[in-house]
């Protein structure tokens, strides 16, 4: 599923005009990405988690020279799905 399948389902589902379901999603994922960014954790009951989570340090491989590269330290984003997505199998 793409954003854009996401919009068709807001249209079906609420009638709304296409670019108002639009406007809707797009604000749902900014939203998101700004508590992300922040550092913030999202939970949606009966879908899961996200959480952003410090990254280490390490050493990477180029894979056409083999030499050694330092892979600086980062965030990555984290999602732990809820008992209701784990109930899909």
């Amino acid at each position: 599923m793409i954003k854009q399948d996401l919009i068709q389902r807001v249209v079906e589902r609420t009638g709304l005009p296409r670019t108002k379901a639009e406007a809707a999603v797009d604000v749902i994922f900014h939203a998101m990405k700004t508590a992300l960014g922040g550092g913030d954790r999202i939970e949606l009951r009966g879908f899961g988690v996200f959480t952003v989570k410090p990254r280490k340090t390490g050493v990477g491989r180029n894979p056409r020279t083999g030499a050694e590269v330092s892979i600086s330290p980062g965030k990555a984003v984290r999602f732990k799905p809820g008992k209701e997505l784990h109930l899909l199998d």
